[in-house]
């Protein structure tokens, strides 16, 4: 097996306002279980070695509310071995801008880094290491989920189509790259700005003809959106 000690960093966007889940505070400060939802996926990546280093990517309103919780003097605040590993910077007005923050605010050794939403907060130690081994031995690459449902095409409320089920995949994160490759990535769209809005990194890499390889997630690995999810999520947190 091959050494994968600090060859990685993380970037966990918590930028987004969870409009969607209702309420007055971010969905990923809510508390799931025992603590906020962020704090989950954040923990699994720092106490993983094979991470150097952490930037997480909060709306700016809150930059100083993540900043006391997490290093100033509260119940939640971290040990000091993993406040060494962790940066906090402002998002972005979209999320991959708020990501793209993040890859800008790395300043370890990492070759590598994995973008992933705190809002999925159970993805497990062994997804993550796939993800690092297929970046080393493939190149970019995403966590995503075989479909179950068959899947149709539609217009205007009339089934057009259907797809093969087969050959779909629901998107998950971690998405990875090399760090190179995204920063001239974000170069090139600097220069030449996109025609779309990017929902996700492999978007990013798919319209620059970059392959992107697929590692598989389970449901566990899914985001929490809706006041429904939060329910279901709570008594997995239990």
């Amino acid at each position: 097996m091959q050494n994968l000690k600090g060859r990685f960093a993380a970037v966990l966007p918590a930028g987004g306002l969870g409009k969607r889940m209702g309420g007055n505070i971010p969905k990923q400060l809510m508390l799931l279980g025992d603590k906020p939802v962020y704090r989950y996926s954040l923990e699994t990546f720092l106490e993983m070695e094979e991470i150097a280093e952490i930037v997480m990517a909060v709306p700016a309103d809150w930059k100083h509310f993540f900043e006391n919780e997490i290093f100033g003097d509260s119940a939640n605040q971290l040990s000091d071995i993993h406040k060494d590993k962790l940066k906090i910077v402002v998002g972005g007005e979209e999320r991959w801008q708020s990501v793209e923050n993040g890859v800008n605010a790395l300043t370890s050794n990492a070759e590598y880094v994995l973008v992933h939403d705190v809002a999925r907060p159970f993805v497990s130690k062994e997804i993550i290491r796939d993800v690092c081994e297929t970046l080393i031995n493939k190149g970019s690459c995403l966590v995503a989920k075989p479909a179950v449902d068959t899947i149709k095409i539609a217009k205007d409320g009339r089934v057009e189509t259907t797809i093969d089920r087969n050959t779909v995949w629901m998107a998950q994160t971690p998405q990875a790259a090399s760090i190179a490759l995204l920063k001239k990535l974000y170069g090139r769209i600097a220069a030449e700005p996109l025609n779309f809005t990017p929902t996700d990194e492999a978007s990013i890499l798919e319209y620059f003809g970059e392959s992107v390889y697929i590692v598989k997630g389970n449901t566990a690995n899914d985001k929490l959106t809706t006041p429904e999810d939060f329910e279901v999520f709570a008594n997995r947190a239990k």
